[in-house]
C-alpha cells in the first residue's frame, strides 16, 4: 500500500452510479467523478519552519468531500483512489 508523505492523503474514492433514477445505463464518459470517499492512510503532517508538523484534521476511515479537479489519480486492485493534500479536503461528512 502507498504510504502518502508530508500533508498528503490517500483517498479512496465511491463508485458513481452508472444508471439514472430512471434506469438508463451511462457511459463512462458521461459519468460525473465523484467528489466523495474514505481516508485510507494519512502522511506525517506538514512540517513548519520552526521544525513542529502541524497534526492532521482527518484521520483513517474519515468520509471526506475533497475538491473536483484535485489530487492525482490512482488505481490499484481495481479500487481508484486519489493522493490529494490535505488543503484539497473540503470537509468530513
Amino acid at each position: 500500500m502507498l504510504k502518502p508523505l508530508a500533508d498528503r492523503v490517500l483517498v479512496e474514492v465511491d463508485e458513481e452510479e452508472s444508471k439514472t433514477k430512471g434506469g438508463i445505463l451511462l457511459p463512462d464518459t458521461a459519468q460525473k467523478k465523484s467528489q466523495k470517499g474514505t481516508v485510507i492512510a494519512v502522511g506525517s503532517g506538514k512540517m513548519l519552519d520552526d521544525g513542529k508538523r502541524v497534526p492532521f484534521e482527518v484521520k483513517v476511515g474519515d468520509r471526506v468531500l475533497f475538491a473536483k479537479y484535485s489530487g492525482t489519480d490512482l488505481e490499484e486492485d481495481g479500487k481508484k483512489m486519489l493522493l490529494l493534500s490535505e488543503r484539497d479536503i473540503l470537509g468530513i461528512l
